[in-house]
């Protein structure tokens, strides 16, 4: 199979929900175009008219969801700056680092009250393990209660609004009619939040346990969420949304990086809360190619840090490595919380290998570098 490319950045046609034009340009470059159109202060001028609205409603003026990485930390720093008194909400990883734990302590010292919610541990790995097994997806628990788990406290604590970050669908590409939403409901949850065809539901019966013990995975009935009125908003539809800039003001106020950059990506600020986050990327690079790599390298070329040739040049020395590591710690020590050996992470990957866009061998098999990496048929032009 040949790999489609777009012709400004280096997205590939097998990126899901990704919308090429005629001209062979893709909805994230289009996107990131139209966003120089915007009127910023006029956005900015909205956002305080809307948040007047939910000012004094109650103790708390707004739910933030923080994992306590560079853009919730900025999140945060935004909503105090626009007077908000928000109630900061951690949808605990499973395996969280250290650098992660520091991150979200230092989020505390901006001055806001924060709750942590933590699932059941020995339930949590056996989902990582089925979803790792059944989508490929070893962080599909975690994706699930980011979302859910908000929402639920909202409702619980009468909180209506909620502050989200950037909307992915403008920022990495996705339907043209998704790019200038400004809300995040059930409906953004169910096309982009990850769910890989897998339902809450669904776990009930692969896992044979009662949906009391999944509640914290289950997003609140469109009852209780119109009770609450319960409004979820992307603060990237009001302003400029850049992650590099966005570290630039987190580390100001205490963020921490990593000592160099981390694996799987370009830059040493990014995903340093979840250790599985280096295998939930490289299933990315299984199934369609691509990876953090490229996705950092498509943020930067439409920004003009790096030409379209330097973008190639970085995403061929650096994209669709095995990921024997994560902030330096083995994978056999992450994949272990899951009961799970590295013969058998292999042999999972190589399940969710697309064999039409790898090298394989007369037998079918897929030829992999002495590190175990897939190599692609043909690497971007």
């Amino acid at each position: 199979m040949k790999l489609n490319y777009c012709k400004k950045c280096i997205l590939p046609i097998t990126k899901p929900d990704l919308e090429f034009d005629e001209t062979g340009v893709c909805q994230g470059c289009i996107a990131y175009e139209n966003r120089k159109k915007i009127n910023w202060e006029k956005r900015k001028k909205e956002f305080d008219l809307l948040i007047k609205k939910y000012k004094s409603k109650s103790y708390y003026d707004c739910i933030i969801p923080v994992s306590g990485g560079k853009d919730s930390t900025y999140q945060v720093i935004k909503a105090l700056e626009h007077g908000l008194n928000p109630l900061c909400v951690t949808a605990r990883t499973d395996k969280l680092s250290e650098i992660g734990r520091y991150n979200i302590e230092n989020l505390k010292k901006l001055g806001v009250d924060h709750f942590e919610v933590s699932t059941d541990p020995i339930l949590r790995r056996k989902i990582n393990k089925l979803t790792l097994e059944t989508v490929g997806d070893i962080s599909w628990a975690e994706h699930i209660t980011i979302f859910t788990i908000p929402v639920r406290l909202s409702c619980q604590l009468k909180i209506p609004l909620i502050i989200w970050g950037e909307n992915s669908q403008n920022e990495n590409g996705g339907p043209k009619d998704k790019e200038n939403s400004i809300e995040l409901n059930r409906r953004w949850l169910e096309e982009f939040g990850g769910l890989l065809g897998l339902r809450t539901d669904d776990l009930s019966d692969l896992l044979n346990i009662s949906n009391k013990k999944l509640i914290q995975y289950t997003y609140p009935s469109d009852v209780e969420l119109k009770k609450n009125k319960t409004i979820g908003i992307f603060l990237g539809y009001f302003f400029p949304w850049d992650g590099h800039e966005n570290v630039k003001i987190a580390k100001k106020y205490g963020f921490k990086t990593f000592y160099k950059d981390v694996e799987g990506s370009i830059v040493n600020y990014e995903n340093l809360d979840n250790l599985q986050m280096r295998i939930h990327d490289y299933f990315k690079f299984l199934k369609y190619g691509y990876d953090r790599v490229t996705d950092w390298c498509c943020w930067n070329l439409r920004r003009g840090r790096i030409s379209r040739n330097e973008a190639i040049e970085i995403n061929k020395q650096k994209s669709g490595k095995f990921p024997s590591t994560y902030l330096d710690i083995p994978i056999s020590e992450i994949l272990k919380e899951i009961n799970c050996t590295n013969k058998e992470f292999i042999q999972i990957c190589d399940n969710f290998s697309n064999k039409k866009i790898f090298k394989c061998n007369n037998k079918g098999e897929l030829i992999k570098r002495a590190d175990g990496s897939l190599i692609l048929n043909e690497h971007i032009k």
